[in-house]
């Protein structure tokens, strides 16, 4: 069971007649059972081939299952799938991931973190103040929150936002409250960046986001619902913060209009929802000639940020890798070793593959 209640980590294992076993994972926000039966399709696919063909069976899986629509429930299934046969090649050659991908260019990969969202019921400037200190204190050198109250379905079965929302005046002036409070709290030159959740109609994210341009933001994330690129430009080209989209994107054919048309500064593709660390690559190397940088979102479980870090550390355009820093305490108990994190920066193991192992008595 994740940290988040009601939801549950998804690792893959994939193992080989040769004795090695391959780790990946596939967790989502939404705990979907048709991930199961997908996987179990999958097995027909890549059961008695050869686990060093990593493009052909990430090709074979994503064609097979293109009737379904690749993004989002194919390029999950082939996350888990892809992660777990970089490590296995790993392992066999005895080098950690980023060492297949051409090596480092970095000797770390710098990390940001989250404080908590106003929407959390409960939670007040103060506790956010507390925490944001206590972060900084910790060595993280860049901090994301959400600083806008969502308007909650009456349905309590429904987690999210009820359609598109509208920012009106006072929940404006409530988010700079939070904003200055937070860059109060951590100093000028610290690193903030804003969420919106891709809730908002066109005019109340450009209402908000001017609204915070003061508290200089390093991006201003998912501003309106993800399906209308028409309504990104709009923002786009009101705006003087800069913006950043992604994990509501999947594959590379996602961000091939994205990038074409400069619509962001900054995009986030999930490992575990994108198609593994050979999308990751491919995606990061797209954004790579048009001097947009890549940052891997969230990381939901301790794989997800093990492979992100892989193709992190050999990433010329990386901004920084996301994570969640309170729950790598919960990371220990399923993975060995635990992740060597130093100001705000995981240092590389140099073990080979992932360089990290379930525990599967946890």
């Amino acid at each position: 069971t994740m940290p988040i209640e009601g939801l549950a980590w998804m690792f893959v294992e994939v193992e080989t007649d040769e004795g090695v076993t391959g780790l990946g994972e596939c967790t989502s926000y939404m705990t979907n059972p048709h991930a199961y039966h997908g996987i179990d399709f999958i097995k027909q696919l890549i059961i008695g081939t050869d686990p060093g063909n990593i493009e052909e069976i990430w090709q074979r899986i994503f064609h097979t299952h293109s009737n379904l629509s690749g993004p989002g429930y194919v390029s999950h299934l082939i996350s888990a799938i892809d992660i777990a046969l970089w490590d296995i090649k790993g392992k066999v050659l005895g080098v950690p991931i980023y060492d297949l991908l051409g090596g480092p260019v970095r000797d770390r990969v710098p990390l940001y973190t989250h404080v908590q969202d106003q929407w959390y019921d409960g939670i007040t400037i103060a506790d956010m103040v507390a925490a944001a200190k206590k972060t900084k204190a910790a060595g993280y050198t860049a901090i994301k929150t959400d600083p806008f109250k969502w308007q909650r379905d009456p349905n309590p079965a429904f987690r999210g936002a009820t359609m598109v929302e509208r920012l009106d005046p006072k929940a404006i002036a409530e988010a700079v409250d939070w904003m200055d409070a937070l860059r109060e709290a951590v100093g000028p030159n610290y690193e903030l960046m804003v969420d919106a959740h891709a809730r908002f109609d066109v005019a109340s994210a450009i209402a908000g986001a001017r609204a915070l341009e003061h508290t200089n933001l390093i991006w201003f994330e998912e501003p309106t619902h993800v399906e209308s690129n028409e309504a990104l430009r709009q923002v786009r080209e009101n705006v003087s913060v800069p913006l950043c989209i992604g994990e509501r994107h999947f594959t590379r054919w996602d961000y091939v209009p994205v990038l074409q048309e400069r619509l962001v500064d900054y995009i986030m593709p999930d490992i575990c929802w994108t198609g593994g660390i050979s999308e990751l690559r491919r995606i990061a190397a797209l954004a790579e000639p048009y001097y947009i940088r890549i940052s891997p979102h969230d990381a939901l479980g301790p794989v997800s940020i093990a492979a992100g870090f892989q193709v992190c550390m050999t990433t010329p355009n990386l901004y920084r890798q996301e994570c969640l820093h309170t729950w790598f305490d919960d990371f220990k108990k399923i993975i060995t070793p635990a992740f060597n994190v130093q100001d705000g920066c995981i240092i590389p193991s140099g073990r080979p593959g992932l360089g990290i192992e379930l525990v599967h008595e946890e």
